[in-house]
């Protein structure tokens, strides 16, 4: 039977990646990859290999998701061997349960190969501890922009606010002067440390440190792609208190 391998990346640098996936990769008769993978695997591929680039950037999709999914369906079908590579973890706010739907409901079969997600990894590149005994006993990741096709939000910033110890938001680069003030709204104190991580484990990835009070200001511009880490664990991390962004 035909199958297609749904293949997590990791965060960015290509030294995290599992060794499930590089074998994948390494066999590969086509690989369909993101925007955000680390670039240096596509060298592990097969001279023969075919390397098809599906990447999404804000308002602006190279491929809709459904020819994603056709294309990996064609593609199994014509007995090749199909991984789909996804930065971090393809099922955490990917689009990798979807394509696996799609190709099982099509007879063709579908392995996950989990990859570091960036809500975990953006984090620990700088030290910040988000989950620790005494400090943090609990984790929420949430999404800061969420499909306007669902034609409501679950996400509710207010509430979330006090109900956990540390809140970790991906994609919402263009939202966090908005995710703050609800914060703030919903009780936690403006003087609540904050950490933005941008391009963790890529080139120039780089460490912001704030308060929740400074961010909801609307004066700071954050880049995509961002980890934003909210809680009183980032204080915690031994590069806290700079007044500059820390780049590895």
């Amino acid at each position: 039977m035909p199958r297609v391998y749904v293949v997590g990346a990791g965060p960015g640098d290509p030294e995290l990646v599992t060794v499930r996936a590089l074998r994948l990769i390494e066999s590969a008769d086509v690989l369909v990859y993101d925007r955000l993978i680390p670039m240096e695997l596509l060298k592990r591929a097969k001279p023969n290999a075919e390397l098809i680039y599906v990447g999404k950037e804000p308002g602006r999709h190279v491929m809709e998701q459904g020819e994603i999914n056709n294309l990996l369906l064609r593609k199994a079908l014509e007995g090749k061997l199909v991984v789909r590579l996804h930065g971090g973890d393809p099922f955490v706010f990917g689009r990798g349960f979807e394509e696996c739907s799609f190709l099982i409901s099509n007879g063709v079969e579908c392995e996950v190969v989990p990859g570091v997600t960036s809500a975990i990894a953006a984090p620990e590149q700088f030290l910040i501890p988000i989950l620790l005994r005494g400090v943090s006993s609990s984790l929420a990741i949430v999404t800061g922009r969420e499909d306007p096709g669902k034609g409501f939000r679950e996400v509710d910033f207010r509430r979330l606010a006090t109900s956990v110890g540390t809140i970790i938001i991906l994609m919402g680069a263009s939202e966090t002067c908005r995710i703050a003030l609800e914060l703030i709204q919903g009780g936690l104190s403006e003087a609540t440390p904050v950490a933005i991580v941008t391009r963790a484990y890529m080139e120039n990835s780089r460490v912001l440190f704030i308060t929740l009070g400074e961010l909801a200001k609307c004066q700071v511009a954050v880049e995509n792609p961002s980890v934003i880490i909210v809680g009183r664990s980032v204080s915690l991390s031994p590069l806290y208190n700079t007044s500059n962004p820390i780049r590895h």
